[in-house]
């Protein structure tokens, strides 16, 4: 693996607004990545903060957040991943792109969706984990509530190096976020990156970030509370191995599969 160049967005949402979210991550993105980076991550429905009025903001595959997410992977020369809201095959989605500069793309669709907000009456569950590869990182991205479960997240026979949370994560349960966090990643002895948004939502609801960056070995390597951030850090491939070699408990773990 090579050390990996990671840009995240903690911003922001303008409620149930696509084009003032692009314009504005767009602006803050283009004034705030100042060196070349491999990855931008944005927060859990970026282009509309986390709205259940699928019906009038979800978007095709093909639609203007796509495009956007092209343009600036295109721009940056680099991966940008965030969920957006989707409709496909006559279902709505809270689903996570996975974008390449050359336009290709891989897609999650968020397999935990939180009944405390009636999102599983707006969304349908995904059913598969994504796991895709970067400059021999390989990576699993999730949405937000799916950090609650351990064993939708267990790396079994080390199946990633990186395990990458966007969220809209209330402040109200901060404590949560700063907890699960470092214990996925000690349990999973892989990075983990959370990137959450910041202020209140349509509902009144604040959120107060907390986006951070967890070492294998539970050390912290970056965290924000409360403001908008771009900020660009590296996580280092041999912190990975040096771990998994030092204490080697995942050959111990049990071996299974998840079958939805």
């Amino acid at each position: 693996m090579e050390n990996l160049k990671v840009s995240i967005f903690q911003g922001y949402l303008f409620w149930e607004n696509v084009d003032k979210n692009l314009q504005n991550i767009g602006l803050r993105l283009s004034g705030g990545i100042r060196e070349k980076t491999d990855l931008i991550i944005l927060p859990e429905m970026f282009s509309t903060g986390f709205t259940m009025n699928a019906a009038q903001l979800a978007e095709p595959m093909n639609g203007k957040t796509m495009h956007w997410m092209h343009k600036i992977a295109k721009q940056f020369n680099c991966v940008v991943t965030g969920s957006m809201i989707v409709a496909d095959g006559g279902h709505c989605y809270n689903r996570l792109i996975w974008m390449n500069a050359d336009g290709s793309y891989n897609y999650y669709d968020k397999r935990h969706l939180f009944t405390l907000a009636n999102e599983q009456k707006t969304y349908t569950a995904g059913t598969k984990k994504l796991i895709v590869e970067l400059k021999g990182w390989k990576i699993c991205p999730v949405i937000c509530y799916d950090l609650r479960f351990p064993v939708w997240l267990r790396n079994v026979n080390e199946t990633y190096d990186l395990l990458i949370v966007v969220a809209n994560w209330p402040e109200r349960r901060a404590l949560h976020w700063r907890t699960l966090l470092p214990a996925r990643a000690v349990e999973n002895q892989a990075y983990v990156i959370g990137v959450n948004r910041v202020g209140h939502d349509g509902n009144q609801v604040y959120h107060s970030g907390e986006s951070t960056c967890i070492t294998p070995d539970g050390n912290v390597v970056y965290y924000k509370r409360d403001e908008e951030d771009v900020y660009t850090f590296s996580i280092i491939g041999d912190e990975v191995i040096k771990t998994r070699r030092t204490l080697p408990f995942l050959k111990d773990a049990e071996h299974f599969k998840i079958i939805p």
